[in-house]
């Protein structure tokens, strides 16, 4: 099993793979000691075509890999795709279209939640698939001919996958679903954050406006030097050591060293150095322009008890439909259409899934239709507009 090494090879294996309307694609690739992902190996396949690329042959060239990705007459399927994507958007700058995520259409089909890809091969194809080169070095070369099979594996099963789930879609009128969740996951701010949102990615642990400015400094402070050094964000400063500075507020090297996160003598560094300077520039904005702490919004009476019902609607609605109860709405979203009913903006209340989920939810608030237990089932019924209300 050969590796595709060379510009030439891979021009002639992408036109061959272009003949197609779809392209499995899987990438191998290590990312514990880097920012980025260091992209170690490449797998793609089409009815009758097979490619194994080496991004870290001397010279290889991936211009023809990338012109594949944004060529719009195939459609691109992955399995899992976010990090794949992540990937092909910061080597190549672009975001691969059209794609096609057969983790998600599994649950759209009704396969549960999150179904892995083992789960999947085996459900669909009766394949069992050999983990046991799951977790390898993939920079290491040679690639033992075992490796290679378990990699080209990814692939290959994939198609049988694919074709399986479109018909499954198309049979159940739910292809616009898959697009719907296919454009969020190809959306450019996916995978292009903004330093300055960094600090979302924290747990809060501060409880004053001033702590919340110097969380926000900090942690774009730490993105961006993450970036430019291309290490993990833990490699530059921990998340328990941007707590502490946010609440004690160090300006010099001397406060810093007093920090029990902070390690002996890193104070000194110029790291150390350049994070003071993100601190100073939070303490120095002035009281009135800090930033507001978020406060969770206060629930009407009777919330609690509204969302309770919600959930067992949503279970109702999700056996019925036969996806996965999380496809259709988040905790947070049943919290919110409780609260607020119609003027909730959750993903519960947009698309598909106010089709599917979002108006028997509105429906359930506004008292037009109710559960009961009925033959040992929980039923949904409509409420007569005549019935008395109910004491109070």
């Amino acid at each position: 099993m050969e590796l595709i090494k060379t510009r030439k090879e891979l021009e002639a294996v992408t036109a061959e793979l272009a003949k197609s309307n779809f392209v499995t694609v899987d990438t191998e690739f290590i990312r514990e000691t880097t920012f980025w992902p260091e992209l170690c190996l490449i797998q793609m396949a089409a009815p009758g075509v097979t490619a194994l690329v080496d991004p870290l042959a001397d010279g290889m060239d991936l211009a023809p890999f990338f012109d594949l990705m944004r060529d719009e007459t195939v459609t691109k399927v992955f399995h899992a795709a976010r990090q794949d994507i992540e990937i092909i958007f910061h080597l190549g700058g672009l975001i691969p279209h059209p794609v096609f995520d057969t983790q998600v259409a599994a649950m759209v089909c009704g396969f549960g939640d999150s179904v892995s890809y083992d789960q999947l091969v085996q459900k669909v194809t009766g394949n069992r698939i050999d983990k046991s080169s799951r977790f390898t070095d993939w920079r290491h070369r040679p690639l033992s001919e075992k490796q290679l099979e378990y990699a080209l594996a990814d692939v290959t099963h994939l198609i049988d996958i694919y074709l399986y789930l479109r018909e499954e879609l198309e049979r159940e009128d739910r292809a616009h679903w898959l697009t719907e969740e296919m454009n969020v996951l190809t959306a450019r701010e996916t995978y292009d954050p903004h330093p300055d949102d960094a600090w979302k990615r924290l747990k809060m642990r501060v409880r004053k406006p001033i702590e919340l400015a110097v969380l926000q400094h900090v942690a774009a402070w730490r993105e961006r030097e993450a970036r430019e050094r291309n290490v993990p964000r833990g490699r530059v400063i921990k998340d328990d050591a941007i707590y502490e500075v946010a609440q004690q507020q160090p300006r010099d090297q001397q406060a810093l060293a007093r920090l029990r996160s902070i390690p002996k003598g890193w104070e000194r560094s110029a790291t150390a150095a350049s994070m003071l300077e993100a601190v100073n520039r939070a303490l120095a904005i002035p009281k009135e322009e800090l930033p507001p702490l978020p406060r969770p919004a206060q629930m009407p009476e009777g919330t609690s008890a509204a969302a309770e019902l919600l959930k067992v609607l949503l279970k109702l609605v999700a056996e019925k439909q036969g996806v996965a109860p999380k496809m259709l709405a988040s905790s947070d979203d049943i919290d919110r259409i409780a609260a607020e009913g119609e003027n909730a903006q959750v993903p519960a209340m947009t698309g598909w899934r106010r089709e599917v989920f979002g108006e028997k939810a509105l429906e359930l608030v506004r008292g037009e239709i109710a559960l009961k237990f009925h033959k040992r089932r929980i039923q949904i019924f409509p409420l007569s507009e005549n019935l008395p209300n109910a004491a109070e």
